[in-house]
């Protein structure tokens, strides 16, 4: 499966896997930013994030730790 940037759900999914004791409200976008392009299954272009989707993500993998 490989996971665009449009993939919210999955990358949060993803993300709480890996980092299961980050508080995902404690952190910075451009850290996210990284994270996110270092996932295994990650293959869209990282210059095609934005402040809004990566709001999203944060959301959605806050949601996944409640």
């Amino acid at each position: 499966m490989s996971l665009r940037w449009t993939d919210i759900q999955d990358i949060a999914i993803e993300l709480a896997e890996a980092y299961p004791d980050q508080d995902p409200m404690q952190l910075r976008f451009t850290d996210l930013h990284s994270w996110v392009c270092q996932l295994p299954d990650f293959a869209d272009d990282p210059e095609k994030s934005n402040e809004r989707i990566l709001e999203a993500i944060i959301l959605a993998w806050q949601d996944e730790r409640d």
